[in-house]
C-alpha cells in the first residue's frame, strides 16, 4: 500500500452518513480498540460497527480511496495481536450474529461471523449435531475469529481444526466484490481456470485470485519446496503462513492428503481459514457438523512429579483413543489458589509428597456409558502405573468434569494472577511439534529458559504436541524487551530444528510474522507474499499481519522502562497499586461472555453487547489513563467516568474474572478521585447519605409514603433527585426495626448469643423481614442481640464516597472487635451489607485496623450462613420445620456469589424436608443498588432483567415461591414483573413449626 492519505474527523463523519451502522473516532473508543488479549497496543484511525454487508462494501471503497486498512475484529480474544492496528476497526461481534440455516439431515450449518461457538452449539444440540473445534474462550469466541485464527482447542484430537469443519465461505474481495468459495471438483476446477484465462484483460479479481493460486500450486519447485519446508504433516495444528500446503493436497494437485487418505476437492476455504482476516472479509461461513459428543464424560487427572513425566505419559495415554489430553502446570495450580472461583474448581488437587503442586494430565475418555469408561481407565491407569508414571488418579465424572475444564480453560486468565509487574507473556506459547518428539522438545525448551536465568508455564493440549508455554517476563523494562525478543528467536530456531509450527492455533499476526522465512524458507515467504499481492492488491486487508510484518517488539502494550507515578488511594491493593490491578487484565474476554452461558460479569456487556461496556474496557481505560494521561491527577479523566458509567458494581468480575480484576473496587475508587478533582453530585450524596437521610424521614413516615405511594408526586420527586420517573421507590415502614427491637420483650434464652447486624435497608424499609429474622432465631434457641453499630456504607462505597465509608468501617469495627467471635458471630439480612466486612473494610480501614478488620471479616456471616453452618453442627433440624410441599425459585444475589456462595442459602431453604429448592440461572437483576433507579440508567437497568431473571419469573405459577436474599433484586423483581420475591428468612420463619 502508498502512504494513507491524511484523513480527518470531518471525513470520518461524512464516512459515518453513508453507514447503516455506526463509526466511532472518539479517543474512548479508539483506545478501547487499540489492544486485544497480546502484548500489543497500536491506536486505530476508527472503530466501525456495521450493519449490514453494504456498510462492509463501504468501509471496503473507503479504505481503497484513502489507502487506509481495514482489520476485522469478532470477540477481540487474538493472542498475537491480530486485531490491532492503525486502520478502521471492523467489530462484527454485534450484528453479524445470525444462525442463518440448520441441515440436520446434510449435517452442515450456516452462520454469520459473529455468531458464538458455544452458543451455536446449544441451538445445534436439539438435532443431535455439534460443530467440534473448542477453543479455551469457547463461551465468547465467534465463528469468524476461529476461522480466521483456524482455531482448534483441547479436542483437537478428535475434532481437528477449524479448516477441517469450514465447507464454504460468502465473501466481500478487496474491490467489493461477493465471492463464494466451496468444493470444486477437478473438471469444474478446470473448467473455471480455462474460463478465467479467456478472459484476458477483462479477468476478475476473483479469476485472478484462481488464476495465481494454480500458477504457484502446479510449479515443480514451488511443490518441492512447500514440502520440504513445511511443517511436518503428522501435525495436525500448522498455522505457519497461508495453508499452500493444504491446497496442495488437494485435487488436481495429488491423489492424497499428506496423511496418504484420497484428495479432497479444490477448497480456497483451506486458505482462508488461517488467514487472520487478511485476503478477504468473511460475511457467511458454513460447518460441517458432527453428533454430538459421547454421553459419558470421563476425565482422568494424572498427578505426575515433573513436566517431563506427563509428557512421556501423554503419549501412553493416546493408545486408548482420548478425547482430549491436557496439561495443568504447577503455576496454574498456585494462581487457582487465589483466585474464588477456580479454588472451587480445583477440588481434585493432590499435592505431591513435598507438598508442591503436580502436573496434572487430564485425560478425556468419553465413552457412551460409564462402565466403558471405568473400564479404560482401570486398563490405562495399570498401564501408567507399570510404566512408573503419576502417583494418584482420580477419575471424575457429572458435574466434577465441568469444573476441571473450567480450571483448564481458565489457565490465561489465571496467569494475571501472578503479582507485580512481571507477567506470563504470550510470545511462543503457540509452538506445536509431532507429539512423539514433544517430552525431547520441551526439554530443549526449558534447557534455553534455564540458560537464561527464565522459567515458564506449561499447559493446555499436550495431546496434539502443543504445550501453551508462556515465559515469565516484565515487559515494562528495558530488558523485559530483549527478553521478549530474544526468547522468541531462540525457540523459533528450536522449533524448525523439530520441523515444528511456530504457530499452532493462535495465529501468526504480528508476533510471529517476523518469523516465517524461517519457519517455510524465504522461497515460500515469497509466495505468501504472492498469495496476499493478488487477494489484497491495495493492501487494505488486515495489512502487517503473517507478511510484511513490522519488528516483533515494536508497538508493545508497554514501553521500556515507561514511568508511570506512584498513586495515593483509599483502597488497598493488596501487593501491588491500583495501575498493577487494572493490569492483571489480560484481554482474554471472559466478560464477553453472553447470558446464554451462565455467571454474573458483566450484566452491562450481556444487555448492550458493547465492547465499551466490558470489564476488560474498564480495566483498558483506567489502565490508559493512568499510564499515558498527561493530567496531574490522571483520575480526573472523562474517557474514565464514561467508560465506568454502565459498570453496576456488582462484583461479578471478582467472583468469575480468571485474573481477578474487581472493577466495582476501581471504579469506588477511581469516583473518589474524580470528586476529590470535581466535587459530589447532589445525588451521589443523597444516595450515598441514604441512611441519614432515610432516618430523618422515618420520623414522618406517612408523609414520605404518601408522596411515593401517589404516581404523580412519586414522578415528581424522582425527577428533582434524577430518579426515573416509572422507578417505584421503596416504602418507609411505620416503625423502625431498632425501635420495635428496643420495645419488645424478648423471650429469655439459654441458647448461643447472635449478634444482629441491624443494617440501614433492613431498619428502615424491610422492617418485617428483620423482625421474622430475629423471631426465627429465638424460636431456634438463640439468644439475638442488636449490638451499638454503625450504618454499613454500602450506599457511601456505591457513590465512591470512601472517605466517609471509611469512617464507618473505622468505627464498626471499634464498636465490634471485641464481641464478635465464632461463638457470637455478627449475623446479616442484607447481603450487600454484611460483605462488606467482608469485602471492602479491610482494603480501607487504616493500617493499625487490618488485622482486627480481618478477624471480623472470619465472623460475619450472612443469615443463610449462620444457619447451613447450626445445621452443620446439628444445633438445627428439619424436625422443627413443616412438612408441606412447596417450590422455591432462588435468585442470588451478585455479591453473595463473588465473595460467599449460594450454598449456604439452598441449604437453609431445603431444611423443609420437602422445599424443593432451584437456582434461578440469573445473573445480576439489573438494580444494583441506586443504578436501577437512575433516569439515565433504568432502561438498560430492566434489559438487564430480562436477560433471564425477568422471563423466569414470569412463567412460575403463583403458588411457587419466588427468593431473593437482595433488597434491591426484591424490589427490581417487583417493578419487572409484579411478583414479591421473600428474602429467605421470611421463608424459613414460615416453615416453623
Amino acid at each position: 500500500m502508498t502512504a494513507p492519505l491524511s484523513v480527518t474527523n470531518s471525513d470520518l463523519s461524512l464516512l459515518a452518513k453513508q453507514l447503516e451502522g455506526e463509526l466511532h473516532f472518539d479517543n474512548t473508543m479508539r483506545t478501547l480498540y487499540a489492544t486485544d488479549a497480546s502484548a500489543y497496543r497500536e491506536m486505530p484511525l476508527a472503530v466501525a460497527i456495521p450493519k449490514s454487508e453494504a456498510d462492509i462494501k463501504t468501509l471496503i471503497r473507503y479504505a481503497t480511496e484513502k489507502r487506509i486498512s481495514l482489520i476485522p475484529r469478532t470477540a477481540g480474544t487474538s493472542l498475537a495481536g491480530q486485531v490491532v492496528g492503525n486502520g478502521i476497526v471492523v467489530d462484527v461481534s454485534r450484528n453479524f450474529t445470525k444462525i442463518l440455516e440448520i441441515n440436520a439431515a446434510e449435517k452442515w450449518v450456516r452462520v454469520q461471523p459473529g455468531v458464538v461457538r458455544d452458543e451455536l452449539n446449544m441451538a445445534l444440540k436439539p438435532y443431535g449435531l455439534y460443530f467440534g473445534p473448542e477453543t479455551s474462550t469457547a463461551n465468547r469466541a465467534m465463528i469468524g475469529g476461529m476461522v480466521g485464527n483456524n482455531s482448534c482447542g483441547s479436542n483437537s484430537i478428535v475434532y481437528g481444526s477449524a479448516r477441517e469443519h469450514t465447507l464454504e465461505v460468502k465473501a466481500i474481495l478487496a474491490d467489493g466484490s461477493d465471492a463464494e468459495f466451496k468444493n470444486i471438483k477437478g473438471a469444474d476446477f478446470k473448467n473455471l481456470l480455462t474460463s478465467a484465462q479467456q478472459k484476458n484483460g477483462s479477468a476478475t479479481l476473483l479469476d485472478k485470485i484462481y488464476l495465481k493460486t494454480n500458477e504457484i500450486l502446479q510449479s515443480p519447485v514451488n511443490q518441492d519446496e512447500i514440502r520440504r519446508n513445511f511443517p511436518k504433516p503428522s501435525i495436525g495444528r500448522r498455522n505457519t503462513g497461508y495453508a499452500l500446503d493444504m491446497l496442495l493436497h488437494t485435487e488436481p494437485y495429488s491423489n492424497q492428503n499428506a496423511l496418504g487418505e484420497p484428495a479432497q476437492p479444490f477448497n480456497m476455504c483451506s486458505l482462508i481459514a488461517g488467514s487472520e482476516g487478511t485476503l478477504c472479509f468473511l460475511t457467511e461461513i458454513k460447518l460441517n457438523l458432527v453428533p454430538l459428543p459421547p454421553k459419558t464424560q470421563g476425565l482422568v487427572c494424572v498427578h505426575c512429579d515433573t513436566i517431563d513425566e506427563a509428557l512421556r505419559a501423554t503419549i501412553l495415554t493416546l493408545k486408548y483413543q482420548p478425547h482430549a489430553v491436557e496439561l495443568i502446570d504447577d503455576y496454574v495450580l498456585e494462581c487457582a489458589a487465589t483466585n474464588a472461583e477456580q479454588k472451587k474448581n480445583a477440588f481434585f488437587v493432590k499435592n505431591k509428597p513435598d507438598g508442591k503442586y503436580p502436573a496434572i494430565l487430564v485425560v478425556d475418555l468419553s465413552r457412551e456409558t460409564k462402565e466403558e469408561v471405568e473400564a479404560l481407565s482401570t486398563e490405562m491407569i495399570k498401564e501408567l502405573q507399570d510404566a512408573g508414571m503419576g502417583f494418584h488418579y482420580p477419575l471424575l465424572f457429572g458435574d466434577d468434569t465441568k469444573k476441571i475444564w473450567t480450571l483448564r480453560k481458565a489457565g490465561l486468565g489465571l496467569l494475571g494472577n501472578i503479582p507485580g509487574d512481571e507477567k506470563a507473556v504470550a510470545v511462543i506459547e503457540d509452538t506445536a511439534v509431532d507429539v512423539y518428539d514433544q517430552p525431547d522438545y520441551i526439554r530443549d525448551f526449558n534447557e534455553i529458559l534455564k540458560k537464561h536465568g527464565m522459567s515458564a508455564v506449561h499447559y493446555a493440549h499436550a495431546g496434539t504436541g502443543e504445550i501453551h508455554l508462556r515465559p515469565i517476563i516484565n515487559l515494562k523494562t528495558s530488558e523485559g524487551h530483549r527478553q521478549f525478543r530474544m526468547i522468541a528467536e531462540e525457540i523459533a530456531n528450536l522449533v524448525k530444528k523439530y520441523d515444528g509450527s511456530l504457530s499452532g492455533e493462535h495465529g501468526d499476526g504480528r508476533l510471529r510474522g517476523e518469523f516465517i522465512p524461517k519457519m517455510v524458507g524465504e522461497h515460500n515467504y515469497q509466495l505468501f507474499k504472492d498469495i496476499k499481492r493478488v487477494w489484497d492488491p491495495n493492501n487494505i486487508f488486515n495489512p502487517g499481519k503473517i507478511v510484511d510484518t513490522a519488528p516483533m517488539d515494536t508497538f508493545l502494550r508497554y514501553e521500556a522502562d515507561q514511568q508511570t507515578p506512584e498513586f495515593k488511594t483509599y483502597f488497598r491493593f493488596q501487593d501491588q497499586d491500583i495501575l498493577q490491578h487494572a493490569e492483571q487484565c489480560n484481554g482474554s474476554g471472559d466478560c464477553r461472555k453472553t447470558q446464554m452461558s451462565g455467571g454474573t460479569m458483566c450484566p452491562s456487556f450481556m444487555a448492550t453487547r458493547n465492547e465499551k461496556d466490558t470489564t476488560r474496557a474498564r480495566a483498558n481505560i483506567l489502565r490508559e489513563m493512568l499510564t499515558r494521561s498527561p493530567k496531574e491527577n490522571r483520575f480526573d479523566n472523562k474517557e474514565i467516568k464514561e467508560v465506568y458509567d454502565l459498570c453496576l458494581a456488582c462484583k461479578g468480575c471478582k467472583g468469575e474474572c480468571p485474573s481477578n480484576v474487581d472493577v466495582a473496587k476501581l471504579k469506588m475508587e477511581f469516583l473518589q478521585q474524580y470528586h476529590d478533582a470535581n466535587g459530589i453530585p447532589l445525588r451521589s450524596w443523597l444516595v450515598g447519605n441514604f441512611s441519614k437521610m432515610t432516618g430523618i424521614a422515618s420520623y414522618v413516615p406517612w408523609a414520605y409514603n404518601l408522596v411515593f405511594k401517589n404516581a404523580p408526586l412519586r414522578k415528581i420527586a424522582n425527577t428533582m433527585v434524577g430518579f426515573h420517573p416509572e422507578r417505584t421507590m421503596p416504602l418507609l415502614h411505620s416503625t423502625t426495626l431498632k425501635k420495635w427491637y428496643d420495645q419488645r420483650k424478648a423471650t429469655k434464652s439459654t441458647g448461643r448469643r447472635v449478634y444482629l447486624f441491624c443494617d440501614e435497608f433492613t431498619n428502615y424499609n424491610d422492617v418485617e423481614i428483620g423482625k421474622k429474622s430475629i423471631l426465627t432465631l429465638e424460636k431456634l434457641g438463640y439468644e439475638v442481640i442488636i449490638p451499638k453499630h454503625a450504618p454499613s456504607g454500602r450506599p457511601q462505597l456505591s457513590k465512591g464516597l470512601l472517605k466517609d465509608a471509611k469512617k464507618i468501617a473505622e468505627e464498626n469495627i471499634n464498636l465490634l472487635k471485641d464481641i464478635i467471635s465464632y461463638d457470637t458471630p455478627l449475623v446479616g439480612i442484607e447481603p450487600s451489607a454484611i460483605l462488606t466486612f467482608r469485602d471492602e473494610y479491610p482494603d480501607l480501614v487504616s493500617d493499625e485496623l487490618v488485622e482486627e478488620s480481618k478477624k471480623l471479616a472470619q465472623n460475619a456471616l450472612q443469615f443463610d450462613e449462620f444457619i447451613s453452618r447450626e445445621i452443620e453442627l446439628k444445633h438445627i433440624s428439619k424436625d422443627q420445620f413443616t412438612k408441606e410441599k412447596r417450590l422455591i425459585k432462588l435468585h442470588g444475589h451478585c455479591q453473595q456469589k463473588a465473595i460467599s456462595s449460594m450454598i449456604p442459602t439452598k441449604k437453609m431453604l431445603s431444611l423443609p424436608e420437602n422445599y424443593n429448592v432451584q437456582l434461578i440461572p440469573s445473573g445480576c437483576c439489573g438494580m444494583a443498588g441506586s443504578f436501577g433507579y437512575e433516569k439515565e440508567h433504568y432502561d438498560i437497568s430492566m434489559q438487564i432483567g430480562e436477560l433471564v431473571l425477568f422471563p423466569a419469573v414470569r412463567q412460575q405459577p403463583e403458588e411457587v415461591i419466588i427468593a431473593a436474599p437482595g433488597t434491591s433484586c426484591r424490589h427490581q423483581i417487583h417493578d419487572g414483573t409484579g411478583r414479591h420475591a421473600m428474602h429467605p428468612a421470611e421463608i424459613l420463619w414460615e416453615a416453623l413449626v
